[in-house]
């Protein structure tokens, strides 16, 4: 028998929600909060959409104290079993006592989303814990039982949003955004905290960002300009604060950037795949994530010459980013805002692909060696990381020589002739010239960017 004011179950029944009850309750004091269970839940990693916490509180915290003690959450786990079983019945519609691949997208078919036998067996997969490719009742309340869904839709669209890829694989191809973020409004959220967290860790790594910019303009293998003497050339010049030179405009451009690539994207994805309700292929992501990225750079890629003239200015030059462009605009005309826009659209094709690829086959890798145990955020920061590092080995000479070309004056190189010019002074290695502080920022730059994003995006939920 349960303590007074709670549903009466079994002290079998009890002791398991109450070790479950006190893994929710990170802090120990009795009692659930949105923290502990934010928290918690990935640390459990039990799948979770947008705003999944407060959602759950929203629903669950009865006298919204904020909190929930263990008889309240007794009784939301004894009401949402319930329903649970309800609707495992629902879709058990050859009444076996399990669920089966066709019964799952028969069960999508009648929401209007048609899915394949392919994707089917992914989502199975997620609940299959004894490998029988069927779905038995205790997988299903397992997996379900901290969701906040209220009806058999919202279960089946967390299931499935719980299946896909939640972390951009880059800065190339955008995020894929389920068809109910696009009506609440949460991809809005999610792009906001993205260039929160992209504006803090282009902040934090500016000086890794200036001396790779710094030495793919003034390095070569005569004058010996490297990482250390670099920095301390920049500080001799204009002091600490210089470090931080082109990062205002890099900043900037985030919102832009990113709104483009977003509204392009969305559009390509239409021409692409038509009205087809079924998730993109690898292919099909990458094709049109790479025109979207296009795009973007089209639009925006004045900023990025600035930028780079920003980056290897003088003490004193330009009073700012306005009075750089119309210095450059006068001496130069309106054509150097495009200068070195070639190679930095041929970049774009074997960064996204490369990267895409790289991230989905070490994704996989990692499924398949663990049984397709849902790899955790680590894992797939791991995978991000080294399929970032793969892409810009592939593209950096690309990026080298544009950013060779956005500093040069009236008297350019065109794109073959710079090549060959670098190739034959510094050999092949001078086409990597500045690549290892690129490499220094990239672990910083994910970890600050997820840290960021996952904070700004738990803030935006909460005050939204």
């Amino acid at each position: 028998m349960a303590t007074e004011g709670m549903v009466d179950i079994s002290k079998e029944e009890e002791k398991k929600l109450r070790e479950l009850f006190d893994n929710l309750d990170v802090n120990k004091d009795g009692r659930i909060d949105i923290n502990d269970l934010t928290q918690a839940l990935s640390t459990l990693q039990v799948p979770q959409t947008p705003g999944h916490a407060k959602k759950f509180f929203d629903k669950h915290d009865k006298d919204k104290d904020g909190q929930i003690d263990f008889s309240e959450f007794v009784k939301y786990v004894t009401d949402h079993e319930r329903q649970l079983r309800l609707y495992f019945k629902k879709i058990d519609t050859n009444d076996d006592g399990s669920i089966d691949r066709e019964e799952i997208i028969e069960s999508f078919k009648r929401l209007g989303v048609a899915i394949e036998p392919s994707e089917a067996d992914k989502l199975l997969s997620k609940m299959d814990k004894d490998g029988t490719l069927k779905i038995e009742w205790s997988e299903w309340r397992d997996f379900l039982l901290l969701s906040p869904s209220q009806n058999i839709n919202e279960i089946l669209q967390h299931w499935r949003h719980a299946s896909m890829i939640d972390v951009g694989e880059n800065i190339i191809v955008p995020d894929d955004f389920t068809e109910k973020e696009m009506k609440t409004g949460i991809w809005r959220i999610n792009l906001l905290a993205g260039g929160m967290a992209g504006a803090v860790s282009r902040t934090c790594t500016a000086p890794l960002d200036r001396i790779k910019v710094m030495l793919q303009v003034h390095g070569t293998s005569k004058n010996k300009f490297g990482v250390i003497n670099g920095f301390k050339h920049m500080l001799e010049e204009g002091g600490v604060k210089s470090m931080w030179r082109g990062n205002g405009v890099n900043v900037i451009k985030i919102a832009p950037e990113t709104a483009i690539k977003f509204m392009a994207y969305e559009q390509f994805k239409k021409m692409i795949h038509g009205d087809s309700k079924e998730e993109l292929l690898v292919a099909e992501r990458l094709l049109a994530g790479s025109l979207a990225g296009a795009t973007a750079q089209t639009i925006i890629y004045p900023m990025e010459v600035l930028k780079t003239r920003l980056a290897i200015r003088k003490t004193g030059q330009y009073k700012g980013i306005l009075d750089c462009a119309m210095k450059i605009y006068s001496k130069e005309g309106a054509a150097v805002f495009y200068r070195g826009y070639v190679p930095n659209l041929l970049g774009i094709i074997p960064y996204a692909g490369i990267d895409l690829a790289v991230y989905e086959t070490m994704k996989k890798l990692y499924m398949k060696t663990y049984e397709n145990t849902n790899p955790g955020i680590f894992v797939l920061l791991g995978c991000g990381t080294i399929s970032c590092t793969a892409g810009q080995l592939a593209s950096y000479p690309l990026a080298l020589v544009r950013t060779k070309l956005q500093a040069q004056g009236a008297k350019a190189d065109s794109m073959v002739g710079l090549f060959k010019k670098i190739v034959k002074q510094d050999g092949f290695t001078g086409l990597y010239r500045g690549i290892v502080p690129n490499f220094m920022k990239v672990i910083p730059a994910v970890g600050i960017s997820y840290v960021v994003y996952e904070k700004s995006r738990h803030w935006l939920l909460n005050t939204s």
